[in-house]
């Protein structure tokens, strides 16, 4: 089995480690390739990482503004592959990969992990994703939540699948090391009492062994996070637990509105803004409570991580948070948009530390029970065998441009200005 994965790829994230954890976890004799629209450039850690993990993987010398280019080589690309299948990640791809796979007989599948309607643009992408997923020869979801969502805009169920996203375990395999918590407590500023210049080891072991409880966040900073609810919720719990603190990693828009509303809520010495990093999983351990006020998710990574990492989660019921987070057992599920409600929980877990240590042993052994790479290869392996067995004489036969296999011409121009309004 052949699978070809196209995606558009602005960083080496949380889809890109699901694609190549999903392909090295296939079974021997299928194979795994990936394409990435440019993005101006951006799409090259990406494409570093599966060649440095041994998979063939290339970046798409067109993109936007020359999309319809883009799809011819595409076209070319998976004309002299060949793959059994083609999966495509994310409105764009899904639109664009369609045309070529149509053009060449190559099946379809979309792989959607989720819809967040952060803004205005993102909105119209994700219309013109719903409209365009009926085309589809399959639909993967990663949560039953997303599910729900996908076949409310008419996809029937047996056009629709639901393949979760894994955990990384073997980031987690080893014993955290203490300097990583010491790195992590130097994002904050000096405790009371100690000296400003305190930046010696021995000073921030000492200062490690005395802290109190470290909150963490991460996801990129847009309203749909949810992230403006926690700092009001930190605020609220401050008076009743001093000595915890918040850091929240990522980028986003809504950055300079966060640290305002920080500083307006005098955290300024107890709520930090990380900003993004790569050594995530490093620090991951050390926190004592991992929240997501989101309100739109698929299966988000950094639960799964958090979990993988023995950390015990607070989120919001939406997407597949829930199942992910078993309520009251590895953490604690509230509802989107409350901050009353995401405060209680917040009020609960900080107060109780044996409760938090219980709660993170019960996520990381769920994660090593259901959600492993090996799970959902063998979940994607089942899918593709069924698949191919029941449409092995429908197979999709190279077509020329037609009213069926086109993107329609208003379809493409919307897209191509949406893309660069984004990139300018």
């Amino acid at each position: 089995m052949r699978i070809t994965h196209l995606t558009a790829s602005f960083m080496f994230g949380g889809p890109e480690r699901q694609m190549l954890g999903l392909a090295a976890a296939l079974p021997a004799g299928w194979h795994s390739r990936f394409i990435s629209f440019s993005e101006r450039g951006r799409c090259a850690a990406f494409i570093e990482q599966a060649r440095q993990a041994g998979f063939a993987a290339h970046a798409l010398q067109h993109d936007t503004p020359r999309l319809a280019a883009a799809v011819a080589e595409l076209t070319d690309l998976l004309a002299s592959e060949r793959p059994d299948v083609l999966f495509c990640h994310g409105y764009k791809s899904n639109l664009l990969g369609r045309l070529a796979a149509r053009r060449v007989g190559v099946p379809v599948f979309a792989i959607t992990r989720s819809w967040t309607g952060e803004n205005l643009k993102v909105s119209v992408y994700e219309w013109l994703d719903r409209l365009h997923l009926h085309a589809m020869d399959h639909i993967v979801c990663v949560s039953h939540g997303l599910a729900r969502k996908v076949r409310r805009v008419g996809i029937p169920a047996n056009r629709l699948t639901v393949i979760y996203n894994s955990a990384r375990l073997d980031a987690f395999a080893q014993p955290p090391d203490p300097a990583d918590r010491d790195r992590l407590l130097a994002l904050f500023p000096p405790v009371a009492g100690t000296a400003a210049t305190a930046t010696t080891t021995a000073t921030a072991t000492a200062t490690a062994t005395t802290a109190g409880p470290i909150v963490l966040a991460a996801g990129r900073l847009s309203r749909d996070k949810g992230f403006h609810l926690l700092v009001e919720a930190a605020r609220r719990v401050a008076p009743a637990h001093p000595d915890a603190r918040f850091v929240l990693f990522g980028q986003g828009p809504q950055r300079d509105h966060l640290q305002r509303q920080i500083d307006r809520a005098g955290l300024r010495d107890r709520f930090v803004l990380g900003g993004f990093r790569t050594d995530l999983d490093r620090l991951m351990p050390w926190a004592d409570l991992l929240v997501l006020p989101s309100f739109a998710e698929g299966l988000p990574n950094v639960v799964l991580e958090a979990h993988a990492a023995g950390v015990p989660v607070l989120a919001t019921d939406v997407g597949g948070n829930a199942e992910l987070v078993v309520d009251g057992e590895t953490g604690l599920i509230v509802p989107p948009g409350r901050v009353r409600a995401l405060t209680a929980g917040l009020q609960t877990l900080l107060a109780d530390a044996p409760r938090r240590q219980r709660m993170g042993r019960a996520g990381r052994e769920r994660v090593r029970t259901y959600f492993t790479f090996a799970a959902q290869a063998q979940a994607y392996v089942q899918l593709l065998t069924d698949w191919f067995s029941r449409h092995s004489r429908l197979r999709p036969q190279p077509s020329a441009l037609t009213k069926s296999t086109i993107v329609l011409p208003s379809t493409l121009r919307l897209l191509t200005k949406l893309e660069n309004e984004v990139t300018k």
